[in-house]
């Protein structure tokens, strides 16, 4: 892969956020902007979380450990992006803070959401603007496949049903999204870790996505 672009215009973004679904593709895309750009790359890492694989097999019991944990790992990650603010002229990151709220509406109770918002409230969290969020969107069934042909053993117990709400949360959190300019990806059909074409022309839609909403849409292309 001959990844050897640079960000030249001063209006193309200088931190990029990749977000989405698990199994939607968000963490290689991250790594391959981060390679282009020769930028810092700030993953989320959830594979760090004690509580994912537990969470998984009994996510009733387990969902506010997780939650918190991934919470205070946002402290650690927020801080890491301050302190490279001066430092690298791009940065690239595979999760939005903003999006745990969404996962801690879907997974826990209502007491149990009360007390993460207080916890929230009393971190008094600072995380930077993002200059672009892309956010990538497949439905269940496409998911489902990529995340079983990864074979991560703890994800085994991850049902379609899981995955369907998941998606309608993303869907519900993005349809009123306005912190940021904002680039819909349909990555459903496309690979642009291992297609050249494929990657250039969503890179194109990255550094034209500069202000408001966008959407990028292969398959209706190739319809149309």
């Amino acid at each position: 892969m001959a990844d050897n672009h640079m960000l030249l215009e001063t209006n193309e973004p200088r931190f990029i956020v990749i977000e989405g679904p698990i199994g939607v593709g968000k963490t290689s895309l991250a790594a391959r902007l981060a390679h282009t750009f020769n930028s810092d790359l700030i993953l989320e890492k959830a594979e760090d979380n004690p509580f994912l694989e537990r969470f998984y097999s009994d996510p009733r019991h387990a969902a506010l450990p997780t939650q918190l944990f991934f919470l205070f790992q946002r402290v650690r990650q927020i801080e890491q992006l301050h302190q490279t603010d001066l430092f690298s002229p791009v940065r690239v990151a595979d999760f939005l803070l903003d999006k745990d709220r969404l996962f801690a509406e879907l997974n826990l109770d209502h007491h149990e959401l009360i007390l993460y918002d207080q916890v929230v409230d009393s971190l008094g969290l600072r995380p930077p603007t993002p200059d672009l969020v892309v956010y990538l969107q497949a439905p269940a069934d496409v998911l489902m496949r990529r995340i079983m042909s990864r074979g991560i053993p703890y994800e085994k117990n991850i049902n379609k049903d899981y995955l369907e709400r998941l998606g309608e949360a993303y869907a519900r959190f993005f349809y009123n999204f306005d912190a940021a300019p904002l680039l819909i990806v349909n990555a459903a059909t496309i690979d642009p870790i291992h297609h050249e074409v494929e990657y250039e022309e969503l890179l194109c839609a990255i550094n034209n996505a500069n202000r408001g909403r966008h959407f990028f849409n292969p398959a209706a292309q190739s319809i149309a």
